[in-house]
């Protein structure tokens, strides 16, 4: 009991504050001593619960209901989190239960895909398969498309007509895809362009243009960004860059002469994207027959030579010649053309003079006839314009005021800007048939309003709200500190007398010579007990002991 006392206190001396503890209420020990308890239980049951992982998310009543059976048989715990959209098992536990839960079907994803028809009925009817691959088509197109990293889940909504014999009476299939996007994602042009060409490709004969693609909330995300302005998002992108270099080449041309920052330029083109195609048949009018083309040409001539025949009633009138018959030529013979294969006469040739009288026995019959085809002047020209065809090219471009030796702002002159004006139009492209325009201006730019003192920026005094609210709450904090520390201090170490703190510490070091003096006494005490102990177990060995102590001691 006494040794004790003397640990007790020996452990106040060195430790104070166990002492003003001490001191405490009962109510106050026992509240802290309950917290310390729970906090210790609380602790050992936090590190012993096992931790729980993610086995599946955002799954479907159907689905979800299946797998609380499946775990539940399994006899493994589950739980779910806060929002609960997962499902949670033990961490050692999760790969183990996928892999059972798959070899079971689950989760089955709430669509279905072609094993629908592994389960056909025998003499189901035509229309019966029909559906079934129909549905299994939706799910096998749904499955694709959530494989997709953006995809959360899809829906496709086939709409085949039935085929008809006759083509007039044929229509075209239609698809419906809805999309549940992952949140805080978003899916670009080019991906709902490969999912409306993913889905086209897959029916037959439906085209990407009759896919229409929404996503949860309701946004039609098939329709281009233009539609109802005329242009689609590549045409506008296409007419963005192409005013773009526009202004790039203006800008790359005119800052070397005037200073970067002095001149700005705006660019605004008007752009053909229709699809055109033009066949022309023109035929030129008839043309000198010495500039026309002979295509073909066909001459006959006849000659015939010789007396008349006998005529009327046969008889002895009629088989005496009549008589020449004499009458004038009024109208000379014209010298005809020569024949094909026949000299030509020379210019100078005189036609034949014939004699007052020309006798009925020399009669000359000719016939010449002449076909000439011409070919006919056609021109067949086919025209396809490309597509993007610049129409007109409008540019704005305004430069600033130089300095001047003074550097004082002035005008540039009428030569200087003349020599900026063509450097433009070259550098544009500028083109009179197509009825481009270009407005070059000199004027002086606005150095904008003076400089906020600092103490007037709202973004400073802004900065300096937040600083002094800092500063306010530091203070704030250090003096709560303060005012606890000293509070709480003056509970635990409350303030002594000095004389009773002298008597307190005098008293401490008496307490502690007598703790030292009763060390050394039942030190004593042990080693007089443990000597007696070995005289009575091997006295023989004592008086050995004695005797060579009494030895050095006659030395």
């Amino acid at each position: 009991m006494n040794q004790q006392a003397t640990l007790s206190s020996s452990l106040l001396a060195k430790f104070p504050v166990l002492e003003k503890v001490r001191a405490l209420p009962k109510p106050v020990l026992l509240g802290a001593a309950a917290a310390f308890v729970a906090a210790v239980v609380a602790i050992a049951m936090w590190s012993s619960e096992p931790n729980y992982k993610v086995l599946f998310s955002n799954l479907d009543d159907r689905d979800g209901g299946a797998i609380v059976t499946a775990l539940g048989t399994m006899n493994v715990p589950y739980r779910y989190n806060d929002t609960g959209t997962a499902l949670l098992v033990p961490a050692e536990r999760v790969y183990d239960t996928r892999l059972q839960l798959a070899s079971q079907g689950l989760p089955r994803g709430g669509s279905v895909g072609f094993e629908l028809m592994d389960n056909a009925r025998f003499g189901a009817s035509q229309f019966a398969e029909q559906i079934n691959y129909q549905r299994g088509l939706e799910g096998e197109l749904a499955r694709s498309i959530e494989a997709m990293h953006t995809v959360q889940h899809a829906r496709v909504h086939l709409a085949m007509p039935r085929q008809s014999l006759f083509v007039r009476e044929r229509q075209a299939p239609t698809a419906s895809v809805l999309l549940n996007v992952y949140p805080g994602r978003s899916l670009s042009d080019a991906q709902v362009s490969a999912i409306s060409w993913l889905v086209a490709s897959s029916v037959p004969e439906l085209t990407a243009e009759n896919v229409s693609i929404v996503d949860q909330n309701g946004r039609l995300l098939s329709a281009p960004l233009g539609e109802g302005r005329g242009m689609d998002a590549d045409q506008m992108r296409f007419v963005r860059e192409m005013e773009q270099r526009t202004v790039e080449r203006i800008l790359t041309i005119l800052n070397p002469l005037v200073g970067p920052g002095n001149v700005h330029a705006q660019a605004s083109a008007d752009v053909d994207f229709s699809r055109r195609e033009e066949t022309s048949e023109v035929y030129r009018p008839n043309q000198e027959p010495g500039q026309a083309a002979v295509r073909s040409q066909q001459t006959s001539d006849s000659t015939q030579r010789g007396v008349n025949p006998a005529q009327g009633v046969p008889g002895a009138l009629s088989n005496q010649a009549p008589a020449n018959a004499q009458a004038p030529i009024a109208n000379p013979p014209q010298p005809q053309p020569p024949r094909p294969g026949q000299p030509q006469q020379p210019a100078n040739a005189q036609p034949q003079q014939q004699t007052g009288t020309q006798t009925a026995a020399a009669n000359l019959n000719e016939r010449r006839d002449a076909t000439t085809n011409y070919e006919v002047d056609r021109t067949i020209s086919h025209i396809k314009q490309p597509v993007g065809m610049l129409k007109r090219l409008s540019v704005a471009v305004v430069v600033n005021y130089i300095r001047d030796k003074d550097g004082e702002p002035q005008a540039l002159p009428p030569e200087e800007l003349n020599k900026l004006t063509n450097l433009v139009r070259e550098a544009m492209g500028y083109s009179e048939t197509r009825g481009d325009s270009l407005n070059l201006v000199n004027s002086q730019f606005n150095d904008g309003p003076p400089p906020v003192p600092v103490w007037r920026d709202p973004e400073m005094i802004s900065l300096f709200k937040t600083i002094l609210a800092w500063l306010v709450g530091g203070v704030l904090a250090l003096w709560l500190y303060r005012l606890l520390r000293r509070t709480v201090g003056d509970y635990l170490y409350p303030p002594v007398d000095p004389e009773q703190a002298e008597a307190d510490r005098i008293e401490a070091v008496r307490e502690a010579q007598e703790a030292a003096r009763a060390k050394e006494v039942d030190r004593y005490q042990d080693n007089l007990e443990r000597a007696r102990t070995m005289a009575n177990k091997d006295p023989r060995a004592v008086a050995m002991v004695l005797r060579t102590w009494m030895n050095k001691d006659e030395k």
